[in-house]
């Protein structure tokens, strides 16, 4: 934002302003009096050491004389308000604060003015006014844009910062101690204490709602949300929670579908904890969306996903003619196999479920059992049937 620019100051104005250069040491007195006597709400300097805004307010104090003096302004921004700006935004100090200081000054500046001003009219009176406050409101400019500049500034830096800090604990720094304890005070997390890890993938849009962060810190949650290439990455502290109360806050915060680890300890076990919460996710298919899974409800699929091999061979010895079906009975016959282990087994009870006659269900399992060639009861039939449809349900799994 460039600075406006002002009147062109007179004879008059310029010799007032030469005047009062010899009282720059008293002004800044004044203005660092008002400064602490004023509202505190608008002029909190306390992360500012006291040289420091005595400096400050002088070569303020001293750039408007000069001004006033006929030195002819920087048409993009005074230096002097601009290097202020970029100061106190460094230090933390609120723009409102800097804005009502630059007030405070010219409003002392102006008072000094007149003391000097006796042999001078009214109307040369109000064109040094006019002079005066367009300097002042153009060294305001100069702060304003200088300090938003230096604000936008350390925000990418902070961001950048975060980044490689989230990117540092994924990959597993923090079984280095020191590492931990720096990262989880820069993140304002425990280093120490459970953490669940969650990772979100949205296929058509953003995998969380807006301000997810926001939401659970209203709880009392306390999590970092970090956005890579192909998916957003949650450290949600648990800090003696109960998981299953954690998770359900965050269901209802998913829009494209996540997994999430089993609780991990500390820092230090964020990076395992991302492993498993990605193994949850793959389990869940693409078109699942508004979806949160738990690995600790997911470890069959899981334990598939992680041996393709042997999940190929386990489908295809164990329910290999049955896929070699028409569709039409294949599918019928998978989704009897299905209800009937869901119900205990008991054709009686998968009936309903199937919509048709117990005797029906019970046809199809011996159909079903011709077609393997073996009983379907039994404990080790159970599991590697149940393994083998459970692969069938795997993202990317087809019949055909």
């Amino acid at each position: 934002m460039a600075a406006p620019r002002h009147p062109v100051p007179t004879l008059g104005t310029q010799r007032l302003a030469a005047a009062c250069q010899a009282e720059v040491p008293e002004l800044t007195k004044r203005l660092m009096a008002a400064i602490a006597t004023d509202n505190p709400e608008w002029t909190d300097y306390t992360a500012v050491p006291r040289a420091d805004l005595r400096d400050g307010c002088k070569r303020y104090l001293t750039r408007i004389l000069d001004l006033l003096g006929g030195l002819e302004p920087d048409p993009e921004g005074d230096d002097v308000a601009a290097a202020i700006g970029r100061r106190r935004a460094e230090q933390g100090v609120p723009l409102e604060a800097m804005l009502r200081t630059f007030r405070l000054g010219g409003q002392i500046v102006w008072e000094a003015l007149l003391d000097k001003a006796d042999d001078i009219g009214p109307s040369e009176i109000r064109q040094v006014g006019s002079v005066m406050w367009a300097v002042v409101d153009g060294m305001s400019s100069a702060l304003v844009t200088s300090y938003r500049t230096t604000e936008l500034d350390r925000v990418r830096s902070d961001e950048r910062r975060r980044h490689s800090l989230m990117e540092d604990l994924l990959a597993g720094r923090a079984h280095d101690a020191t590492f931990a304890a720096r990262a989880g005070r820069e993140l304002n997390l425990p280093p120490n204490g459970a953490y669940l890890v969650v990772v979100a993938r949205g296929e058509s849009g953003p995998p969380l709602h807006m301000g997810a962060e926001a939401a659970l810190g209203v709880t009392g949650i306390r999590s970092v949300w970090h956005d890579r290439v192909d998916s957003t990455v949650g450290l949600v502290s648990l800090e003696h929670r109960e998981s299953s109360a954690v998770l359900q806050q965050l269901r209802p915060l998913i829009r494209g579908r996540a997994g999430v680890s089993p609780a991990v300890q500390g820092l230090a076990g964020i990076d395992t904890g991302h492993g498993l919460a990605v193994l949850a996710l793959e389990t869940v298919s693409g078109d699942e969306q508004g979806l949160l899974v738990s690995l600790d409800e997911r470890y069959p699929e899981a334990l598939l996903l992680r041996s393709p091999d042997l999940t190929d061979l386990l489908v295809s010895r164990t329910l290999g003619p049955v896929l070699e079906l028409p569709p039409k009975e294949r599918d019928i016959l998978l989704r009897t196999l299905a209800v009937w282990l869901a119900e205990n087994c008991s054709a009686a009870n998968a009936a309903p479920r199937l919509h048709c006659h117990r005797n029906t269900v019970i046809n199809r399992l011996q159909r079903i059992t011709m077609l393997l060639g073996r009983p379907l009861e039994g404990q080790r039939s159970y599991v590697e049937l149940s393994l083998a449809l459970a692969a069938l349900e795997l993202p990317g799994t087809t019949h055909d």
